[in-house]
């Protein structure tokens, strides 16, 4: 591959097939698909995502920034998924003032006063604790109401639904507890929507979601739309805990060999911390598992014998290689592709995909919206 060191590669195959399973999984579900662009932070990726029957449907965002660049390649109906600060209110009313139909949640009584206060119209949905305790109210407790009622108050903005995500899902081990989980889930979106509705609150959207939930759950009866994200490059912690296959991970970053120590065991790529953050969540998986910061495979995707990344520095990535043939194949300046551990961590520092498409030839690049 004729590129500069580090350089973010993406297999457009895998991705294609990634995003079809999982619209063919939520056309089994009977839910709509709004695929959460945080992951991709692309308009190819998300185009992709919703293939060619719904090519600009609904997304889920985690910025302000994929807000505006989203409405700038034809997406309109996004859901901002983080709680909002009462101070971006006001370019959340100048997206919508361009057209964007962008819904915003909030888990508090001051900020929905807050949005009740603000001069413009908005679209509000609850955030709903299921079990994950990071943001969010519980389904049946009395903030429920308050929250909605702040919101209506002023008659300018309105209640659009609830919102809830498993993060914890990321702490299954198998598909079993996952779809435990995704019960779990769908059963608080439920139960906070029919509290709503019973104290007069519309909730046309009813959304959950994470990559483990939508694809263990055993139904979501009830539940409108789910919000996977990292399901479109998958990554070696969703294949570690069951998500995916090894052979579904499309997302990977090339990288050079820097400097070589035989006599101690080591050698030094140019991919550090930056290139592939120092996200180590597969230590929680079994020795089997973890990948240290991340799997090294030759420049065809092909892995070298469970090489990983041990160690990083800002700019440089340990190997241990403990078989001294190996060596021989990892010559100074020679490239390699590094599998990550969560890619919507690893591809945040890059600003654009270089596309293969099975093979090594370069055959498109894609952009992505980064900042905030």
């Amino acid at each position: 591959m004729d590129l500069p060191t580090p350089s973010l590669i993406v297999d457009r195959g895998r991705v294609i097939a990634n995003t079809l399973a999982m619209r063919q999984r939520m056309n089994e579900l009977g839910v709509t698909l709004r695929p959460h662009a945080k992951t991709a932070k692309s308009a190819a990726v998300a185009r992709l995502a919703h293939g060619n029957e719904n090519p600009q449907g609904g997304l889920t965002i985690s910025t302000l920034a994929e807000a505006a660049y989203f409405l700038d390649h034809g997406f309109s109906d996004l859901v901002y998924a983080v709680c909002v600060a009462p101070a971006k209110l006001d370019s959340v009313s100048a997206l919508r003032d361009r057209g964007a139909a962008l819904k915003i949640i909030t888990d508090n009584v001051d900020a929905s006063q807050a949005i009740g206060a603000h001069p413009g119209s908005h679209e509000v949905l609850v955030e709903i604790d299921c079990g994950e305790h990071r943001t969010g109210v519980t389904a049946d407790g009395p903030e429920l109401l308050k929250i909605a009622d702040a919101v209506a108050k002023s008659g300018r903005s309105k209640m659009a639904g609830v919102l809830t995500h498993a993060g914890h899902s990321y702490g299954s081990r198998n598909g079993r507890e996952a779809a435990d989980i995704a019960e779990a889930e769908r059963a608080a979106a439920v139960q906070a929507a029919s509290r709503l509705r019973e104290a007069g609150h519309a909730t046309p959207i009813i959304s959950v979601g994470s990559t483990p939930t939508a694809m263990h759950a055993r139904h979501l009866d009830g539940v409108t739309e789910a919000r996977p994200g990292v399901y479109v490059f998958q990554d070696l912690f969703q294949a570690g805990i069951g998500s995916c296959g090894w052979e579904d991970m499309a997302l990977s970053v090339l990288g050079s060999v820097i400097a070589r120590h035989p006599a101690r065991g080591t050698l030094m790529l140019d991919t550090g911390g930056l290139a592939l953050s120092k996200d180590r969540s597969t230590a929680a998986l079994d020795s089997d598992g973890d990948k240290g910061f991340g799997l090294i495979c030759d420049a065809t995707g092909g892995p070298l014998a469970g090489l990983h990344i041990a160690g990083v520095h800002q700019e440089h990535g340990e190997v241990k290689v403990d078989d001294p043939a190996l060596f021989e194949k990892l010559p100074i300046g020679g490239k390699v592709r590094i599998f990550p551990n969560h890619a919507c961590m690893t591809a945040a520092a890059y600003d654009t995909y270089h596309v293969v498409d099975g093979g090594m030839d370069i055959v498109d690049t894609w952009d992505r919206c980064n900042g905030w």
